[in-house]
């Protein structure tokens, strides 16, 4: 099981600022009015040392109360199958309503951890209060103010005791790639396409303890993992909602590859959902590939792709240095291009720079682009090395890490990129006193 935590409740009781008090961010919508976050909203959150995912469930709501109930119901059997911890948001100031009994109704007959999280307790006056939600039998309610962080320390501390500390993979060198994207963008017969050729071997492989099944791929040269595909993986038994169930299968199958696949829709393009889950990507660290399917349906002249393209990088900014392949899964039209791809992408996540190269190559060109004087004080940056890390990490050794900018580590990612090729992976630079 991944290490999910999923934020369930019915509207308006903090679920999204909770989300961004969770992630340290600000990308879920929050307002007064019930039902706003429309997309699904997912991140990363840290705590002691433990990294984990972060789902707000919730959702926009339009219509009778009727569709509001069955919406709550979908979202909650979701989280439920899902997710390793469940957090079950409440207003302390309404206290239990008809739907959070619905919600908890579902929690109950569950085998998942729960954690009853009692919100909006802004002051000393409504500590008591939460006592009353003792009787949706979950368990002892946690006090807590999304809006101010009060709460959410102790809150935390639990959460992390009840994921797992340590995953084991199996001891395979080859890539592990995951096909991601939003519903109906051609995942499986992206899979299908790759796969369902006679020439190519394919075995069932136990990769991790999680119950995903990954699917090693040898044919045409190659060798590699398919990690936890929409494509792969059986059906889900529940009602799904294909956004939300994209999201929670693209979480668990970034969490456990090298590279992620992002397929998209030529049709519609690179959408909000797209870019999160892009993001996603991102933040764990991963090589990326953009692979646009569905090529062929698209017309066609001489700057069509060119233009795509740029406009595609132009969203992703400012992790622009991303691969983009054209595709059509349906007629396996450079369905190993793709693949292909994602193994130099491979290669570049785990390329090791050697230390006197680095600075052989890059202290010149630090010496001619030295960091900009800051109330004075002038930034010397003296030795760079190459940390032991799964994704390109790299410490610059200076006087006055404090003052050396955002804008500056940019370019200095820019420049390893231009030297030494880190196309569709994330770099990691740190600032260390010398």
């Amino acid at each position: 099981m991944a290490n999910i935590v999923a934020i369930v409740g019915r509207p308006n009781v903090g679920k999204s600022t909770l989300f961004n008090r969770l992630t340290s961010s600000r990308s879920a919508i929050v307002d007064a009015q019930s039902g706003v976050t429309r997309d699904r909203h997912y991140g990363k959150s840290e705590w002691n040392g433990m990294e984990f995912s972060v789902i707000d469930t919730g959702g926009y709501v339009k219509g009778s109360e009727d569709v509001f109930e069955e919406e709550i119901r979908k979202q909650v059997k979701l989280a439920i199958d899902e997710a390793k911890v469940i957090l079950f948001v409440l207003d302390v100031s309404d206290g239990i309503t008809e739907d959070d009994k619905t919600v908890a109704d579902y929690l109950r007959r569950s085998k998942k951890k729960v954690i009853v999280v009692s919100n909006k307790v802004d002051n000393y006056q409504r500590q008591g209060l939460s006592g009353e939600f003792y009787a949706l039998g979950l368990g002892e309610p946690y006090n807590i103010s999304a809006i101010s962080g009060s709460g959410t320390g102790d809150l935390l501390d639990d959460v992390v005791k009840e994921l797992d500390t340590d995953v084991k993979m199996e001891e395979l060198t080859i890539p592990k790639f995951a096909i991601v994207g939003r519903p109906n963008a051609g995942k499986s017969s992206f899979v299908n396409a790759l796969l369902g050729k006679e020439q190519n071997i394919v075995t069932p492989v136990a990769g991790t303890t999680r119950d995903a099944v990954n699917i090693r791929y040898t044919g045409f040269g190659h060798d590699f993992l398919l990690v936890d595909t929409a494509g792969i993986r059986k059906k889900s038994k529940v009602e799904e909602d294909l956004e939300f169930y994209s999201v929670m299968r693209s979480i668990r199958a970034i969490e456990d590859c090298d590279v992620a696949l992002l397929l998209i829709d030529a049709k519609l393009g690179l959408e909000t959902q797209d870019i999160n889950i892009f993001r996603l990507i991102e933040n764990n660290r991963k090589g990326a590939v953009v692979v646009v399917n569905k090529w062929d349906l698209m017309e066609k002249n001489t700057n069509t792709t060119k233009e795509y393209e740029e406009k595609i990088r132009e969203k992703l900014a400012p992790f622009r240095d991303v691969p983009i392949v054209f595709t059509s899964a349906l007629t396996k039209q450079r369905v190993l291009k793709a693949v292909e791809t994602a193994e130099t992408v491979f290669h570049n996540r785990t390329k090791t720079i050697k230390t006197k190269t680095l600075n052989d190559v890059m202290l010149p060109i630090i010496e001619k682009n030295a960091p900009a004087a800051i109330k004075g004080k002038h930034v010397k940056i003296k030795f760079i090395n190459q940390l032991p890390t799964h994704a390109p990490t790299f410490a610059f050794y200076c006087n006055l890490p404090q003052y050396v900018t955002e804008a500056y580590i940019r370019f200095l990612e820019n420049r390893l990129r231009e030297e030494f090729d880190f196309t569709g992976v994330p770099i990691n630079i740190f600032m260390r006193k010398k």
